[in-house]
């Protein structure tokens, strides 16, 4: 299977994608360390949907949402980093699909490259834990300092590595794939369009009203997607 560009069309040349509620569910691991933080703090524990609403985000954005005071949000977000880091990292598995649909968009030719608001620190080893790491050219993240911590500065920093800081062609040769509406305004900030997965953690509603150029309900979908919206199309050789 290949793909042929339609006359007059740009090339998608790279994809962009998020790590939770794109490429693997981390959402135990999520739930019980914040729970664990909360706790260990003395705040009411959050429940499973509370904890859902501000997966995604940074936390220092989806916390107070939940009950944190902006002066004990430092407190929980180390306390969580610390169980998180040690166990919940690894209370975590790759979606059904994702490993195809990977093999499917590097053998049409694309460079792959994560762009998380997750920091790096845990990230990477996460990658490593499936098996992964090397599939992907960047594998951007957060800073735990205000360096970059918005999905808009993840994704500046992933640009600047695959060396398309500066092109005037960025919308037509990237494309994001993420859950949530940060991810959508995120790659829209630099005029990027993003695709919005349905197995994740946003909803449609979030995803179109952020304005995902098209949602995705399986990862067998992402590659045809990716293709269809830049004017390809595939055909059998």
């Amino acid at each position: 299977m290949s793909a042929h560009p339609a006359s007059g069309t740009g090339t998608v040349t790279h994809v962009l994608l998020d790590l939770d509620g794109t490429l693997s569910d981390s959402e135990p691991g999520i739930v019980h360390s914040l729970q664990w933080a909360c706790e260990r703090e003395g705040f009411p524990i959050p429940t499973v949907d509370e904890v859902r609403s501000v997966i995604g985000p940074p936390f220092e954005l989806g916390l107070p949402s939940i009950g944190i005071p902006d002066d004990a949000l430092e407190r929980v977000i180390n306390r969580y980093r610390d169980h998180y880091a040690a166990i919940g990292a690894f209370e975590n598995t790759l979606y059904d699909g994702v490993i195809e649909m990977l093999d499917t968009l590097a053998a049409l030719g694309l460079s792959l490259s994560v762009a998380t608001a997750k920091p790096e620190q845990t990230a990477h080893p996460i990658l490593a834990h499936f098996g992964i790491s090397e599939r992907f050219e960047v594998r951007a993240g957060s800073t735990l300092t205000q360096e970059r911590r918005t999905k808009a500065q993840v994704i500046a920093h992933a640009l600047y590595e695959l060396g398309l800081a500066h092109s005037t062609d960025v919308a037509e040769r990237v494309v994001m794939v993420g859950d949530r509406e940060h991810d959508v305004i995120g790659a829209l900030h630099h005029g990027i369009p993003c695709i919005g997965v349905m197995w994740g953690y946003g909803s449609v509603e979030e995803l179109l009203t952020a304005g995902a150029v098209a949602l995705a309900e399986h990862p067998r979908e992402i590659a045809q997607l990716v293709l269809h919206h830049h004017g390809l199309s595939f055909e059998d050789d």
